[in-house]
């Protein structure tokens, strides 16, 4: 991939109030609102129809994530994108339609990684689906830890995941 690809392969987008409307925090309690106001987003097409929504977070104290290394934000907190808190996004009235303002340095190791990242939240995601559906079951302990706060729960219609 060429790095003029790279900038077409996603956008740093803020959730909408529409979105948070229908995802309320007191029965989506795992979806990040931030003192009224939504995380910036690394927003990315998938290959099944939807986008993936991953929130930049100042504090990931957990391995499902792609941590930034040698940012400025870095130095002081375990800032990253936060995969165990990722929203799949299936209507455009979800997603702002501008673009989202983060630290220059994140934006060039987002760029610059834009395949790993990517790589890494289809994995996480698909991991989910195929224990959900049974087609490769974690340890009941390992599942827990990856997924027991994930939000992907919420979006089982959007991930064709069929009622369990």
């Amino acid at each position: 991939m060429t790095s003029d690809e790279n900038i077409f392969d996603f956008q740093i987008l803020r959730l909408t109030n529409v979105f948070y409307e229908h995802y309320d925090k007191t029965v989506f309690p795992e979806i990040l609102l931030k003192s009224g106001r939504s995380y910036n987003c690394l927003l990315i097409q998938s290959r099944y129809g939807y986008f993936i929504c991953i929130p930049y977070r100042s504090e990931i104290n957990h391995p499902f994530a792609f941590k930034f290394k040698n940012t400025r934000r870095s130095k002081k907190h375990n800032s990253g994108l936060d995969y165990t808190k990722i929203v799949i996004i299936d209507k455009s009235q979800y997603i702002t339609s501008k673009s989202s303002i983060i630290d220059k340095d994140e934006y060039m190791k987002t760029k610059r990684f834009i395949s790993t990242i990517k790589n890494e939240a289809i994995s996480y995601i698909d991991d989910y689906v195929n224990h959900i559906k049974g087609i490769k079951i974690m340890e009941g302990k390992e599942f827990d830890r990856k997924y027991g706060r994930s939000t992907l729960k919420y979006f089982h219609r959007e991930l064709n995941i069929d009622k369990v």
